[in-house]
């Protein structure tokens, strides 16, 4: 008899587990508790405007690509994607900006026309973040995080001392100049963590950054999970919307179902893509592998405020993508990590993906995505989140040089209670647990339960972390677990190890 897998949750990573099981033989089954698949990647249609809720920058177009070819199809079966040029802007507490273009050669040219001589130090620096990435996507990020064997190979070793050094000190050495270094200490905060607690190593991410650029799909990244979506269904994957998971099933140390609305659905394998600590909370006390002190422990990734604009006029001055360093990142950064509260003044993100794709907003018009990077589990309350969008709404009218206040037509938002509520995240995480050296590989919380046969988890809290490329990869890698647990294939197994 076919062996029954039920997932829990419909993201990414439960979405690309989905497709790989159902390709092995598996008859799969997604429970998604909200009424649209893609977990954290959802959409918000508006009068007119589209806005993408969770993920909205498209890095590492690789990962997407193979993760097609592993299906013999193409993400272009699916959407279409457009390089930006330029692939953001940075504003700076000076009124000035700088922009990241679309080749390396036109980065190198921006360097050094900031400060002289660093167009040659940021050719070394990516060419040392480029070797890091080949051996991060060939060697490291591909395996499940078993063992700490998985990380000793021929390559890794010559890379060790990256490993106990970090981003801030390998910057640092090279350059001096303060809007470089936040340029290039940036692409790092994808995986949760601040460049001083980040391993050397993720310099891969400076490659992904300016070696690959940056991408978006057209309609904006909910059409990734469409996509995805679209391709799990034509492999016999069955999705239900609507559909809470409120227990996993455990008999004599087995996982043999879960129950959904009040009813038990049987199954022979629980994949649990939902939020890992959620998950664990879904099954009685002594089946659990991790203690509430445990998660207390770890560092996660910041919560989010974030608004979604809808402006009556085409705005001046930005691109699709805006990064506002013009207030002291490292004191921002203490207030995420190490005395969690609000910042007084915030570093924050703005998106306009009308800038490049218009049909994101009415002709005429403007969409905008505004996100501040918080503490999980900090207070949140309508007047805070006022207060804050009136802090940054004043910077960015400054910053870009117009009056955009009486153009807003309408404002949505969503921040640490939305989370919580919305995707069980602990604590209203928004990217999950960071990828610190004692939080990495096999430090992480594992794809396998230790406590309950037949029970795997999948997502940005276990391995290989944080991200939508991260997620794609867990997926497959729980596939390949399970599959080795289970022989089901006659198939060559997945190459995830």
């Amino acid at each position: 008899m076919t062996p029954k897998v039920v997932i829990i949750g419909s993201g990414f990573s439960s979405l690309s587990a989905s497709c790989y099981l159902a390709q092995l033989g598996y008859e799969v089954s997604i429970y998604e508790k909200n009424n649209t698949v893609g977990g954290r990647a959802r959409q918000l249609k508006k009068e007119g405007f589209t806005f993408d809720i969770g993920p909205s920058w498209y890095w590492m177009p690789d990962v997407f690509e193979k993760f097609f070819n592993d299906f013999n199809t193409s993400a272009s079966d699916y959407y279409k994607l457009d390089k930006l040029d330029p692939a953001y802007r940075v504003f700076f507490e000076d009124g000035e900006s700088i922009s990241i273009e679309d080749t390396l050669e036109k980065i190198y040219a921006a360097f050094e026309k900031e400060e002289k001589g660093s167009a040659a130090k940021l050719k070394k620096f990516i060419d040392a973040a480029r070797s890091n990435y080949d051996i991060a996507i060939k060697n490291l990020v591909y395996r499940p995080g078993v063992s700490p064997i998985e990380l000793v190979t021929k390559e890794t070793i010559k890379k060790v001392g990256q490993f106990f050094s970090t981003i801030s000190k390998e910057v640092r050495k090279e350059f001096s100049n303060k809007k470089l270094i936040q340029i290039l200490e940036f692409p790092v905060l994808f995986l949760g963590a601040k460049p001083s607690d980040t391993p050397a190593f993720y310099s891969f991410m400076n490659y992904a950054d300016f070696g690959l650029g940056t991408w978006h799909p057209k309609g904006g990244m909910y059409q990734v999970i469409l996509g995805m979506k679209k391709l799990a269904e034509s492999l016999g994957v069955t999705i239900h919307t609507d559909a809470p998971v409120s227990k996993i099933l455990v008999d004599n140390g087995n996982a043999t179902g879960v129950v959904v609305n009040s009813s038990t659905i049987n199954a022979d394998i629980v994949l649990c893509g939902a939020d890992y600590h959620h998950g664990e909370t879904l099954l009685d006390e002594k089946y659990r592998q991790y203690s509430e002190k445990y998660w207390e422990r770890k560092t996660f990734a910041p919560s989010s405020l974030l608004f979604y604009v809808g402006f009556d006029k085409r705005l001046k001055n930005i691109e699709h993508h805006n990064l506002f360093f013009d207030t002291d990142f490292d004191v921002h950064a203490k207030d995420i990590y190490d005395h969690p509260k609000w910042p007084e003044n915030p570093l924050f993100y703005a998106n306009f993906t009308s800038v490049s794709d218009s049909g994101t907003a009415p002709e005429g018009m403007e969409n905008g995505f505004f996100l501040i990077p918080l503490a999980p589990g900090i207070e949140d309350t309508a007047a805070l989140r006022e207060k804050y969008f009136n802090k940054i709404i004043t910077r960015f009218e400054n910053l870009t040089k117009q009056s955009v206040q009486n153009n807003i037509i309408f404002k949505e938002s969503f921040c640490v209670k939305d989370f919580i509520k919305e995707y069980n995240s602990y604590k209203g995480n928004a990217y999950g647990m960071a990828n610190t050296l004692m939080q990495t590989a096999f430090l992480r919380p594992k794809l396998k339960s230790k406590k309950v046969q037949n029970l795997f988890f999948t997502g940005q809290l276990t391995v290989p972390g944080p991200g939508v490329p991260p997620s794609l990869i867990s997926g497959k890698l729980v596939a390949g677990l399970i599959e080795s647990q289970c022989k089901l294939s006659k198939q060559p197994k997945l190459q995830v190890v």
